[in-house]
C-alpha cells in the first residue's frame, strides 16, 4: 500500500508540461497579433500565455521584442475607444437612468476601465467600456 501511494505521490508531483508563446518578431504597442507574429517554446514560464488562439486577434499594450515571452498582461482586447474620443457616458442605479457626453482620457477595449472627462460638469469619472464604444460610470 505505501509503494503505491508513494508512486501515487511521485506522479502527482511531476510539473505538467505546458507551452509558452514567444514573439518573433518585434510587435510594436497598439499592434494585433497574427500567427506570424508567435512562436510556440516547450519552456514553461509562469503568468504567459500558452494558447494561441488565446492570443491571435488580441492588440498588445506595449512593445513585445523578439525571443520575448507574451505575458497575459502584455495583451488585450483591441480597443474601441481611443483618446480624446467623444463618448456617451452611462449611469445608472435602480430605476435612473443618465446619459452624458464625456472626453475620454485614454484608451481601451472592450471591457477596459478607463478615465473620462464629462463635457457639461468638467470632471473626471471612470468607467467600463461596453461593446458599443460607451462607457458605463458605476460608483
Amino acid at each position: 500500500m505505501r509503494t503505491l501511494l508513494a508512486s501515487l505521490f511521485c506522479l502527482l508531483a511531476v510539473p505538467a508540461v505546458a507551452e509558452t508563446l514567444i514573439a518573433a518578431r518585434t510587435i510594436r504597442a497598439q499592434s494585433l497579433l497574427s500567427a506570424q507574429d508567435l512562436l510556440v517554446s516547450d519552456a514553461t514560464i509562469p503568468g504567459t500565455l500558452t494558447v494561441l488562439e488565446d492570443a491571435i486577434g488580441q492588440e498588445t499594450r506595449e512593445t513585445i521584442y523578439s525571443g520575448r515571452p507574451i505575458r497575459a498582461g502584455d495583451v488585450g482586447p483591441p480597443a474601441i475607444v481611443d483618446r480624446n474620443d467623444i463618448v456617451t457616458l452611462i449611469f445608472e442605479q435602480g430605476g435612473l437612468r443618465i446619459t452624458s457626453d464625456g472626453r475620454s482620457l485614454g484608451r481601451g477595449g472592450e471591457g477596459d476601465r478607463i478615465r473620462v472627462m464629462n463635457l457639461n460638469s468638467r470632471t473626471s469619472v471612470f468607467g467600463q467600456i461596453d461593446p458599443q464604444g460607451q462607457v458605463v460610470v458605476s460608483q
